[in-house]
């Protein structure tokens, strides 16, 4: 089968490598509908987090199953799943916490010995802690949507849950990327009065206002903080949610909370100093987030899909085949796509 590969510095590849199988008995072979290509693998593609050559890569996908282990129960054949970016096996203390990322039986698409999302096919390990299913008779049109249950609409209602989002919150999200525009649906989804969108892209702010944005902010740095403190009569967002990981944007977010307030972070780490506990502590602002535990969040995010009260599927605006993975890799590190879909045949 065919799959994307890494080789260092901007060089994606489409290589054939060994087909997906079962393994273990709990082990179902997901054929890939579509996948998809997220901010935090630019990390690699541009070489600051590094890879082995031939690596596998991409986390995010959904397909139909096609092979089921003998000890799967969940899933069958021709169910069509969606994968978190982690799997994981449903029944230890980390999963029934609702930590599916620390589970020690858990593991990443796309390490060592793994599959990588950006491919044919995938074999998914521990499939009954890790898939969910899709119902049958749910319409095609919601796939992009149901695509992004996978990684960025669960993060960004990670980022909104460690802020402390809630029913007439004042929020503000840094960031104006995929991750970042679903932390925009997932405030107003749970009840935020004011959102303050930030970023300086038009077409991006065009898709915060479908998502629930009231406010944009297009200035950076001091001025950004400025503005917003300006907004909030002084005192800044009540909620903030950090989607970006690097020193500019944490400068960004402790400027613009409100002494007792929350940071809601999700942005992948880089470049990052340290926290400044002696401003955390002395305006007592509180931390909230780090991975996505997805897996916790797909079943009520799926529903709410389903029913229509969401859809982050615009987060998406370009498709590419497989063949062309790397152009998509192109436009998201030149900013000329926000995120791309990659369907595999």
């Amino acid at each position: 089968m065919r799959a994307t590969t890494i080789y260092g510095t901007r060089d994606i590849r489409v290589e054939e490598v060994p087909d997906a199988a079962v393994q273990e008995a709990t082990d179902v072979v997901v054929r890939v509908e579509l996948a998809c290509i997220c901010g935090s693998d630019l990390w690699a593609y541009r070489g600051v987090a590094k890879r082995a050559d031939g690596q596998r890569i991409g986390h995010e996908f959904l397909g139909i199953v096609e092979e089921v282990g003998s000890e799967v129960r969940s899933v069958q054949v021709g169910d069509r799943v969606i994968a978190p970016f982690v799997w994981s096996d449903g029944t230890c203390a980390y999963c029934q916490a609702g930590l599916q990322t620390s589970c020690r039986s858990g593991g990443f698409w796309g390490s060592k010995g793994s599959d990588g999302g950006q491919g044919e096919a995938v074999r998914v390990p521990q499939a009954d802690g890790t898939l969910v299913r899709v119902p049958a008779d749910a319409p095609a049109a919601l796939l992009p949507a149901f695509l992004s249950l996978s990684d960025v609409m669960g993060t960004g209602h990670h980022a909104a849950i460690g802020a402390g989002v809630g029913p007439g919150s004042t929020v503000a999200v840094v960031g104006d990327g995929a991750v970042g525009l679903c932390g925009v649906l997932a405030a107003k989804r749970l009840g935020a009065e004011r959102i303050i969108a930030m970023g300086r892209h038009e077409d991006r702010a065009k898709i915060a206002r479908l998502f629930g944005a009231t406010d944009q902010v297009a200035e950076r740095g001091e001025a950004a903080v400025e503005r917003i403190k300006e907004m909030t009569g002084g005192l800044g967002a009540s909620a903030v949610l950090e989607c970006v990981g690097t020193e500019q944007s944490w400068e960004t977010a402790m400027g613009i909370v409100r002494d007792g307030g929350r940071i809601g972070y999700v942005g992948v780490p880089h470049e990052m100093p340290g926290l400044p506990l002696g401003k955390l502590f002395g305006r007592n602002i509180a931390i909230g987030g780090g991975v996505a535990p997805v897996r916790a969040y797909l079943p009520e995010l799926l529903a709410d899909v389903l029913a229509g009260r969401i859809d982050p599927g615009p987060v998406f605006d370009r498709t590419v085949t497989l063949d062309d993975v790397a152009l998509g890799y192109q436009a998201m590190d030149e900013r000329t796509a926000l995120k791309v879909i990659v369907q595999p045949s």
